[in-house]
């Protein structure tokens, strides 16, 4: 079987320019365009109010302190009022177009974080398996929390700042073009170590949102293995390994911060220049009568709006590529094409009633490892119990995933009563087909909760009955609060066990028309089991049923059995024919019987 694949052209594993990322990322999140003008205009309000105090420092010095009959505290005060007047109306615009970015860009990030945690879920278990959790999750939290971030503080400084320029330019440019010219030219080097750093922080922050999923994984993965790391007492070694995590992601980190802060520095170096350059060529200027003293101390002041802002975008840099590297991670996942992709509206729906399997000529293997079933062909009729058979090892666990299309085979079909099931909606197949897996899964939730995660519209009531009739009832009223028993994370508040009683409850009452039972009985004691067997018989009778089977009661109740080596059928028939026959299933049969002996 294929590795999983990313759509696009020939070049996607080639990394995108910064521009491209943007771009595809916009597009991902159409609510960022929702009221875009509208948070512009505020954005230029916001920033329009910002060139009023040069202009006003100007005037006053010029007309209202150096006037023709000496100063005038009237033209003063007007000066002043309509410059504070101007100034309140900045601050609303500002906080209206705050107000107006914040709620976009989380509603926008929002939509991004459901397509990407949705996303995720839709991958094959193949492509989960073979990425770290963390690195997953963290695509989903802090790699949007990055964007997020940035959208919020970085897109409105970028908004402003950019407004802030291009006023102050004009302005400047109005009082004098000589100095406009010395401050750009002061400013061209800062052009080329923007340049010349983004490069390199695109890099080390890509390195850095690696690292917070390492980290991310390694903390994950000793908190659920917690019990194991105690018992074999390797808890120093686990230390040292999440120190190892944390100490990577500071590195890395730290390398980041390393250019942003040399921009930044550059940045400082540049503004000082300009501003000395402006003052001894403004002198001279104004002692040659080309510059008024209103108009240098303005001009001054334009000066330090335009440098805040190109300072403030060394700095929105930092965050940008930080974005940038978490929303290429982002892509990365939504790129990734599910090589188990549901059909949706162009599929079918399974017939009604009972449900037959044919595995048509299928061979299945995992990424770059041997074949694990081999051209395997069969037929299993409807209403059929059969118990699929052998060693560990011998692919039987992988006839039960690839009967429920949690993987697809490599060649060959598996067909449902004639249907494809590369061709049925997933709506149809996880309505009709259900599988108990190994470890009974349980949510951080009741048990009442767990088990309507078969069917959502079940009473309290209905679920009790549920185990009356599955021959429960004294185990759940065993329980604390009965049904209504939280079960912890991971159903880590009850036992192995347990945890799979609920889980054949939850099949139970979801009432498909293929079962799949994927060792569910193994982790029970003895006397559950029969319990358990028992309620199985009632549940499986007159539906189709496939169990893999690792005890001997779960191949004698079965119908027919079928035996897998090596990832080939290699006997099937009744359980008390294949006992007498010399063959694999006689030799399992003997080790089971010696086991349940010793037991």
């Amino acid at each position: 079987m294929s590795a999983p694949t990313t759509a696009g052209d020939p070049t996607a594993n080639e990394p995108e320019t910064t521009w491209r990322t943007f771009v595809r990322g916009i597009q991902l999140t159409p609510e960022l365009r929702a009221g875009l003008g509208g948070t512009l205009l505020l954005a230029l309000l916001a920033t329009a109010g910002r060139v009023v105090v040069p202009i006003a420092v100007q005037q006053t010095v010029d007309h209202g302190l150096r006037g023709a009959h000496g100063p005038d505290l009237g033209l003063i005060a007007t000066f002043v009022s309509i410059a504070a007047a101007i100034l309140v109306g900045t601050a609303v615009s500002a906080f209206a177009m705050n107000v107006r970015l914040f709620r976009t860009s989380e509603t926008a990030l929002a939509t991004l974080r459901t397509k990407a945690f949705r996303h995720v879920h839709d991958l094959s278990m193949l492509h989960q398996q073979s990425e770290r959790r963390g690195s997953l999750v963290s695509r989903v939290t802090s790699d949007v929390d990055q964007i997020s971030q940035f959208v919020q503080w970085g897109g409105v400084l970028l908004l402003v700042s950019l407004g802030q320029v291009l006023l102050a330019t004009v302005i400047m440019l109005v009082y004098s073009w000589q100095l406009t010219l010395l401050v750009y030219v002061c400013f061209l080097p800062l052009v080329f170590a923007v340049r010349y750093f983004q490069r390199r922080l695109a890099v080390a922050y890509g390195t850095v949102r690696e690292r917070v999923g390492d980290l991310l994984g390694a903390i994950a993965e000793s908190v659920v293995g917690a019990p194991v790391i105690r018992a074999y007492g390797v808890t120093d070694r686990t230390a040292r390994r999440l120190d190892s995590s944390i100490e990577r992601y500071r590195t890395a980190q730290f390398a980041a911060l390393r250019f942003s802060v040399l921009t930044f520095s550059v940045g400082e170096i540049v503004a000082g220049l300009a501003n000395a350059g402006v003052v001894v060529v403004g002198v001279l200027l104004g002692l040659d009568g080309q510059l008024t003293v209103g108009e240098l101390t303005g001009f001054l002041l334009l000066v330090a709006l335009f440098v805040q802002p190109v300072q403030i975008s060394t700095e929105v840099l930092n965050e940008a590529q930080n974005a940038i590297a978490g929303w290429r991670r982002v892509l990365g996942v939504l790129d990734t094409r599910p090589d188990v992709p549901d059909p949706g509206e162009r599929g079918r729906d399974l017939p009604a009633g009972p449900l037959s399997v044919r595995f048509e000529h299928v061979h299945f293997a995992y990424p770059g490892g041997p074949e694990v079933l081999a051209d395997v062909d069969l037929d299993i009729p409807a209403q059929t119990r059969v118990a699929v058979v052998g060693e560990t090892g011998s692919g039987k666990t992988t006839f039960a995933k690839l009967l429920t299309r949690l993987m697809d085979p490599a060649r060959g079909e598996v067909l449902l009563s004639g249907v494809p099931l590369r061709d049925v909606r997933f709506s149809s197949l996880r309505r009709r087909v259900v599988m108990v897996p190994q470890d009974g899964f349980l949510f951080d939730a009741t048990v009442a909760d767990n088990v309507r995660y078969g069917r959502a519209d079940l009473s309290d009531e209905d679920i009790e009955l549920a185990f009356t009739e599955l021959g429960l009832a004294d185990w759940l009223d065993g329980l604390p609060h009965g049904a209504a028993t939280p079960v912890g994370e991971r159903g880590e508040s009850l036992s192995v066990g347990e945890r799979q009683l609920v889980a054949i409850a939850r099949a139970y009452v979801a009432d498909p028309d293929l079962l799949v039972l994927d060792e569910a009985t193994s982790a029970v004691d003895p006397a559950t089991e029969v319990r358990l067997q028992r309620a199985l018989d009632s549940l499986t009778r007159g539906r189709t049923t496939l169990a893999i089977a690792h005890r001997l009661s779960t191949a004698e109740a079965a119908d027919e059995v079928i035996v897998v080596d090596a990832g080939r059928v290699v006997q099937r028939g009744p359980h008390a024919e294949l006992r007498r026959q010399d063959g694999p299933y006689a030799r399992l049969h003997a080790s089971w019987v010696n086991q349940t002996r010793s037991d």
